[in-house]
């Protein structure tokens, strides 16, 4: 039987300490406990957490370059596919900034497990607030459609699972122009979120890990 599970860890503090939840079913407690019985288990120096779901979204500032309609639209779409899940401070770890709306998060994601890779690769969900210097306000309509659609390097999403653009990818180009809009539109939030951290390197910030793992011996 597969159960998910949501880890946060924090790289700097290396020293293990008791885990401080509570099982959500017998069969998670009996899993643990086999694991334990057979040696270290990694999830003591892991705690569980609650992420939160952010279906709020910030209202869009009136632009003279798009409608009304598309702002509308965009911000219909940004609530519905969750961004603000990611992409809103504290989110990741259930405790949400609401003035930090879709501002970036400097909590991130592992992409490769901390369970086998001492250090993980982690991306940090970016500012998406057109904020000059720590969001996306330099870049153009084309850039943001394509982050959309596509994923891009940028956005550490072409190659890595962490951002779900797979799943986007089939949304009209009416939609997508109509997210980049809106995104375009809403108030500059400045917020420096973390950079990135490559499998292998060592990174000074919190994240998490999201997984779903089977055991070994089903019985």
């Amino acid at each position: 039987m597969n159960f998910p599970r949501i880890f946060k860890t924090n790289s700097v503090n290396t020293a293990r300490s008791p885990i401080q939840m509570v099982s959500v079913s017998l069969l998670l407690a009996l899993s643990l406990s086999a694991c334990e019985t057979a040696g270290y288990s990694p999830l003591v120096d892991y705690e569980q957490l609650s992420p939160a779901s952010i279906f709020a979204t910030p209202e869009p500032l009136p632009s003279p370059n798009y409608s009304t309609e598309q702002l509308s639209r965009g911000r219909y779409m940004v609530g519905m596919l969750g961004c603000g899940s990611c992409h809103t401070e504290g989110a990741l770890n259930g405790t949400p900034d609401a003035a930090k709306l879709l501002a970036g998060s400097s909590t991130g994601i592992a992409y490769t497990s901390p369970f086998i890779d001492d250090n993980p690769g982690v991306v940090y969900p970016p500012n998406l607030t057109p904020d000059m210097e720590t969001g996306l306000g330099t870049w153009t309509m084309n850039q943001l459609v394509e982050m959309v659609r596509v994923g891009t390097r940028d956005h550490s999403a072409r190659s890595l699972p962490v951002m779900p653009w797979p799943a986007f990818s089939g949304i009209t180009n009416e939609d997508a122009f109509s997210i980049a809009a809106y995104l375009k539109s809403l108030a500059p939030v400045r917020n420096l979120v973390p950079a990135n951290v490559e499998p292998g390197q060592r990174t000074n910030g919190e994240y998490i890990h999201f997984g779903i793992y089977q055991s070994r011996n089903p019985q």
